[in-house]
């Protein structure tokens, strides 16, 4: 039976229109796969590990950042890159071990040793290294750091010059949370410098008084509503809780039951909680957190000395034990990340870099040069296994430590060195180095040829602060 003309035309179109729907639902499917998350790095700055109620602290309240980790995936193996918060921060933006390329101690002005090295405005994250907003640029991401840079203030070392699109902030390690003045007969924390003072990308800002852990959330939040059509990364990248111990009266009333430095800290940390709790709300209300990784961590261990608490750790900032170098981290992706859960093996700061690679669209394992992994294959269970099997640190040669599985050894310039089971004694009380000596001296051994790779120190500190160290490390034992 012959098919009319019409009816030919009519079935030519059907399936024409049969055609254009498919290919229309396969596009949608497509670009839902593809569509580029944005992501929010919330980076404390000195807190005490159990300084939070989603790691057991009784008397400080974060709520905001607790609801993140209800919401979340909680990291119990977490590490920095460092003990202390510039060399910190050189492993997290990089993706590398910093000690690769010479940014090993501090790089705090004042404090330098002279005649070590660079000093001042010489220092700063090496310009030949690239940021994870370099990288990220590459695949059309808006970046952006607000708060503590505290990677160099001289020429060159200017976020803007790092590949970042925006940043309001401070270039040092540590400023006022108050209004700050030019006058040299205020008290140290108090007179504006190089390091200090306060910018709007290039531009000095006038002082904008109120409390600056506000201005700062504020300001995140205004980039992400300038932002919102594009694929974004946000490093908010607070100074608190790091000292001037300095609160709002009204945050310090919340904790009438403290008193002190403890008082204060409890006040600070509720404050950064709010700002969190800001951001995360402007997320919901332009309709990006189901497109939105959120990360909550911090850059070292907690100032014990300055009444932070690292609970159930051993050490503080500026020490290997535990307390200095493994941190709080939460990880919230609603709808991709099953959420109240918990991953246990090890991971760094580091992996921020490759993660971001991958989930920017790109390849992270083609960028040979990086040190970090992408996590997020382990967190979503795709792979099994440790992401890292060995992780080390280095303090200019004589402070050191390698994690290999669940044995940790730690090498100081005082003493023989110390071996511990993590999976046993999280707070390092036995040494077990003179009951497995040969262990012992095969950390050691992969500990010396990691460290033998590495760049020299581009400056170093004062010997002054070698024995500082040293002494906290006994002082903050539990």
């Amino acid at each position: 039976m012959s098919i009319t003309m019409k009816s030919f035309k009519i079935i030519t179109q059907t399936k024409f229109l049969i055609i254009i729907a498919l290919l229309l639902i396969s596009n949608v499917i497509f670009s839902q796969q593809i569509k580029q998350p944005n992501i929010v790095l919330f980076f404390a700055d000195d807190a005490g590990y159990n300084d939070f109620g989603f790691t057991g602290s009784k008397e400080f309240q974060s709520p905001n950042i607790d609801k993140l980790a209800e919401e979340g995936v909680v990291f119990t193996n977490a590490y920095v890159s460092a003990a202390v918060c510039g060399p910190s921060r050189a492993g997290l933006l990089t993706g590398k071990y910093q000690q690769r390329f010479g940014f090993i101690d501090n790089n705090v002005p004042y404090a330098m040793d002279t005649l070590a090295g660079l000093s001042g405005t010489e220092m700063g994250l090496p310009k030949d290294q690239l940021t994870i907003a370099n990288y990220l640029n590459k695949y059309g991401y808006k970046s952006s750091i607000i708060g503590k840079w505290h990677q160099g203030h001289g020429e060159g070392f200017h976020p803007l010059d790092r590949g970042f699109d925006h940043f309001y902030g401070f270039l040092g390690g540590a400023r006022s949370f108050f209004e700050m003045s030019p006058d040299p007969n205020q008290p140290a924390w108090k007179i504006l410098d190089d390091e200090s003072r306060l910018m709007h990308n290039r531009t000095q800002l006038k002082e904008p008084g109120g409390y600056l852990t506000d201005v700062f959330g504020n300001e995140a939040c205004q980039f992400i509503e300038d932002n919102q059509d594009f694929p974004f990364f946000l490093y908010l990248s607070f100074n608190a809780v790091h000292t001037p111990l300095e609160a709002k009266e009204v945050d310090l009333n919340r904790f009438p039951q403290l008193e002190g430095k403890r008082q204060k800290l409890a006040a600070m940390t509720w404050s950064m909680d709010e700002a969190i709790g800001q951001v995360c709300d402007k997320l919901k209300d332009l309709g990006l957190e189901d497109n939105t990784i959120i990360i909550f961590t911090n850059d070292n261990g907690g100032t014990t000395y300055h009444g932070s608490n690292n609970s159930p750790f051993s050490g503080c900032k500026a020490t290997y034990l535990e307390g200095g170098i493994r941190v709080p981290y939460i990880m919230k992706w609603k709808g991709q990340l099953k959420p109240g859960r918990t991953f246990d093996y090890p991971i760094t700061t580091r992996d921020l870099v490759s993660t971001s690679i991958a989930l920017a669209g790109g390849k992270s394992e083609e960028y040979t040069d990086l040190d970090g992994v992408d996590i997020m294959p382990y967190v979503q269970g795709k792979k099994e296994g440790r992401p890292h099997e060995t992780l080390y640190w280095n303090g200019d040669g004589r402070f050191s430590a390698i994690r290999e599985g669940d044995w940790k050894l730690i090498s100081m310039p005082d003493r023989l060195p110390e071996l511990y089971d993590l999976s046993k004694d999280i707070s390092e009380k036995k040494n077990l180095a003179e009951q497995y000596p040969d262990l012992t001296k095969e950390l050691l051994k992969k500990l010396f040829v990691w460290s033998n790779n590495n760049d020299n120190p581009r400056w170093q500190l004062q010997k002054k602060y070698e024995a500082k160290a040293i002494e906290r490390f006994d002082s903050f034992r539990k």
